[in-house]
């Protein structure tokens, strides 16, 4: 996909104020109203822009323990099985196949670290599973952060 500077300077608006209006956006950025909705509407069905919805914050609804969990996989079972299994798992949060000495990557939050257990517990349940190795999150100085990465595509041009 194609981005530049136009696009940028939208996704960096959107992102610093996410519940700004189209027509406000526009205002802001001198553009035409059309301008910023087309624009928009690339970046949503070029799949730049992944979602429109609310960054949460699980600390702040009882979620006070993060941690990435390494999962090694028996290598005959797939990943698949696994990853649908995961998704069922409220607490897991995000799942990456990943290379490396492990499979797959899980950001599991929980409410203690004996939750935290509970949720470790509950993903071995699985049979594919061979081995887990946990790290908590002991402070989080920045997550998410694509937004550098979008400007810096659009200043590199096509």
């Amino acid at each position: 996909m194609r981005i530049d500077s136009i696009d940028a300077n939208i996704v960096q608006l959107f992102s610093d104020e996410p519940r700004i209006g189209v027509l406000e956006a526009s205002r802001r950025l001198g553009l035409a109203r059309a301008t910023v909705q087309s624009r928009l509407d690339k970046l949503v069905a070029g799949g730049a822009i992944a979602s429109f919805a609310p960054r949460l914050a699980p600390a702040e609804f009882g979620y006070p323990v993060s941690a990435y969990v390494s999962v090694r996989v028996e290598q005959r079972a797939g990943h698949t099985q696994l990853g649908d299994f995961l998704a069922a798992i409220p607490e897991v949060t995000e799942v990456h196949t990943v290379s490396g000495d492990f499979d797959m990557l899980c950001r599991v939050v929980a409410t203690s670290n004996a939750d935290l257990q509970r949720v470790l517990d509950r993903i071995s349940e699985h049979p594919t599973p061979v081995r887990t190795s946990s790290s908590i999150v002991l402070t989080t100085h920045f997550e998410q952060r694509t937004l550098p990465a979008f400007v810096a595509a659009a200043e590199r041009g096509p």
